[in-house]
């Protein structure tokens, strides 16, 4: 349409395409992003005035995954997408933590980023595309967004890096990146690596910022062809004299009540002081409502945090600028499950637990955009109320859970074994919470997979790194395993999980709008330097995996059978194969190559089925002595049934050493008989049996 207008820039060999001006007219901005065939489409809306009562800024990030974008119907009773899939709020999740340190300080009108994948070609993922969708539909609105920013997935096979790769690209990659950036600085990144070292890893993040600042040119040039002026967006401070008042009444109160090391006897000081503040205030502004105390104090709150860390090198639980809280750990705490522990990180604690399964204990796994179908390890994460002292709602998962759960899931999956048979299942119920909950449910998993006996590569540990910076960002500070308060107050939350080896998973959650180069090192160097130690204590609780796997956990027999035979092993309408489980009480997997798996929680269940499978699989041997079932007399012999569905002739003349008058003077049908295998026509494939030579071997025996 002659409204339509299009902006593009190669990206890694390929075109990005931007797209405006032909969908959502009404909205403050819309646009589509596409790369290749695969096109996600993004509208921005917002308030023209602040939500009343709030003390958050009130962003809602959406994305969608379409079934028709790939021509498919959606699955379920209804054939009509429903709730998210865990990867739309993975990606949801993303867009929100890009964008969110963009928008000014004190703008609390409600923004609303809707995304949608509209067409896929199903060679890669879309999750980039999302973010540069949300940028550029912000970026050429006028709502108050500090972008642009830019979006790309990077890689590398043998040396050489991949900007967005297709899934069969990431398959083969040692990296999963996904980087986004504003001009010169750093903003997000999130994924997983097969334990890649910090320089790589660095180089990696360089690489991505090179494309990124393509796409980040790339919008600035579509708003200025749109007509539009460059935005001029100023933060809203807090009103100077309230704050001069707040802080002369409480800040030096505070500064001290934030240095006692007990989270719950430091929030009790802490909430003295702000009830205290909040009668002065009052008493002197009585137009300032609750919400509006809220946001002064908070402001001072982050300020007192602050001071006590640039200007007097004090952390609120008076720890040293990179000293780890107190570790403490241990493994089979429940003795009956598969593999457990429990780890805790000053007053952060999991409880890790991890249960083994078949293959069809799997995750399948459904997107428009193509990938793997199914997952066969998983953890899942589980925030209770309890875990910060609190009464909460109790519902679904959230997605922060969701989020948490991938992160560690990411950074754990890199050391599983390449041939391990079972489905796995972590599962980190955090006991209690004081900050990075996520990055214990890294160390504790590992923990709780080691105690299972699943035979990981290395030990894996996780830990956050915080940044604390002033106004103008001369003076900056990294410290090491955060607490909550930290994060609050702080500028980021740079998580990273790795072995000795390399860094497995990673992801960043930021205040500032970007880092320069020279923190992103320092952070990844804290990291590295924390992780060897928590590595260290880890390894003092459980050396390495257990050499055998928790008497309740399944045992697994691998048994190889004839391709031909798959079918007779299953049955007709899948007769044998449920015989065979319901008189063993084992589940049994076939692989098209003609691999069997048989899982058992006894041993007497796994020996009762292999009997059964070799039993309809096995093939007759020369020599071998069998006890069959006579199915079927003739005039020349016996068929006599040696395994079931496999029979064989045993002529008269083989039936007994001396003469007979007949067959049925020997057996009739439905006798067991003892009878040697003394030949197989190839060809026909034919037994040939003698009850003689049987019995003559075995009287030889005695």
């Amino acid at each position: 349409m002659e409204n339509t207008k299009q902006f593009k820039v190669s990206i890694g060999g390929k075109d990005l395409v931007i797209e405006t001006g032909l969908l959502a007219r009404q909205a403050a901005g819309a646009v589509t992003v596409s790369y290749g065939d695969t096109t996600v489409f993004t509208a921005v809306t917002n308030t023209n005035t602040p939500r009343e009562g709030i003390d958050f800024f009130p962003l809602q990030c959406e994305y969608r995954e379409k079934f028709y974008a790939a021509g498919r119907f959606p699955g379920g009773f209804f054939k009509r997408e429903a709730r998210p899939s865990s990867k739309e709020i993975l990606t949801t999740r993303m867009c929100d933590r890009t964008i969110r340190p963009l928008f000014p300080d004190g703008y609390y009108n409600d923004v609303q980023v809707n995304s949608m994948l509209i067409q896929s070609d199903g060679t890669r993922e879309a999750d980039f595309l999302a973010v540069n969708a949300a940028s550029a539909a912000l970026h050429i609105s006028e709502i108050p967004f500090m972008g642009p920013i830019g979006c790309v997935r990077i890689g590398r096979i043998a040396g050489e890096w991949i900007i967005n790769p297709t899934h069969e690209q990431k398959a083969k990659s040692d990296i999963d990146l996904l980087y986004a950036g504003v001009r010169g600085k750093f903003l997000m990144m999130e994924g997983s690596a097969a334990e890649i070292s910090d320089e790589d890893f660095v180089a990696a993040l360089k690489r991505a910022h090179e494309e990124v600042e393509k796409i980040i040119d790339l919008q600035i040039e579509m708003r200025r062809a749109l007509g539009l002026p460059d935005k001029d967006i100023k933060d809203v401070p807090q009103p100077a004299d309230k704050m001069d008042f707040i802080r002369a009444e409480g800040g030096a109160a505070l500064a001290e009540a934030l240095l006692i090391k007990g989270k719950l006897e430091r929030q009790s000081k802490v909430d003295a002081i702000k009830a205290d503040l909040l009668a002065k205030v009052s008493e002197k502004w009585p137009e300032i409502d609750a919400v509006g105390f809220v946001h002064l104090f908070d402001a001072l709150e982050i300020e007192t945090v602050r001071k006590n860390v640039l200007e007097r090198g004090l952390r609120i639980d008076g720890r040293a600028q990179h000293e780890i809280r107190p570790l403490a750990a241990q493994v089979n705490v429940l003795p009956r499950v598969h593999g457990s522990a429990v780890f805790s990180r000053g007053e952060t604690q999991s409880l890790a637990t991890v249960t083994l399964g078949t293959k069809k204990d799997a995750q399948e796994l459904d997107s428009a955009t193509g990938g793997a179908t199914s997952a066969r390890f998983f953890l899942h994460y589980n925030f209770p109320p309890y875990c910060t002292g609190e009464v909460g709602r109790l519902g679904s998962t959230g997605r922060r859970e969701i989020g948490h759960g991938a992160l560690a899931e990411r950074s754990l999956a890199e050391v599983l074994p390449d041939d391990f048979p079972y489905s796995i299942r972590v599962v980190s119920e955090i006991m209690g919470s004081n900050g990075s909950s996520s990055m214990a449910s890294i160390c504790n998993g590992c923990l709780a997979l080691m105690d299972a006996g699943v035979p990981i590569k290395r030990t894996v540990a996780g830990i956050s790194i915080g940044l604390f910076t002033n106004d103008d960002q001369s003076q900056k500070v990294l410290v090491t395993d955060i607490l909550g308060a930290e994060d609050h107050c702080g500028d980021m939350d740079f998580k990273v999980g790795g072995t000795r080896k390399g860094i497995t998973g990673f992801q960043v959650d930021l205040k500032l709008r970007g880092l320069t180069w020279d923190l992103v090192e320092g952070a990844i160097k804290a990291a590295h330097d924390a992780r060897l130690k928590i590595i260290d204590f880890m390894e003092s609780v459980i050396p390495a995996p257990r050499p055998e796997l928790n008497p309740y956990a399944p045992r697994i027999e691998t048994i190889v059978i004839p391709v031909d035979k798959i079918g007779a092993l299953i049955g007709p309408g899948g007769a044998h194969i449920r015989e065979i489980v319901e008189t063993t009480g084992a589940q049994i997997d076939i692989e098209d190559d003609g691999t069997v798996s048989i899982f058992a929680v006894s041993q007497e269940s796994m020996q009762a089925a292999i009997r059964a499978v070799n039993a309809i699989t096995a093939e007759a041997e020369v020599g071998k002595i069998y006890e069959g079932t006579v199915t079927g007399i003739k005039e020349f012999g016996a068929f006599v049934e040696i395994m079931p569905g496999k029979e064989g002739l045993c002529h008269i003349s083989e039936l007994s050493d001396k003469r007979i008058p007949s067959v049925e003077a020997v057996c009739k049908v439905g006798d067991k008989m003892m009878v040697k295998c003394i030949g197989i026509d190839e060809q026909r494939g034919r037994i040939k049996l003698s009850r003689r030579e049987a019995m003559k071997e075995l009287d030889q025996r005695k």
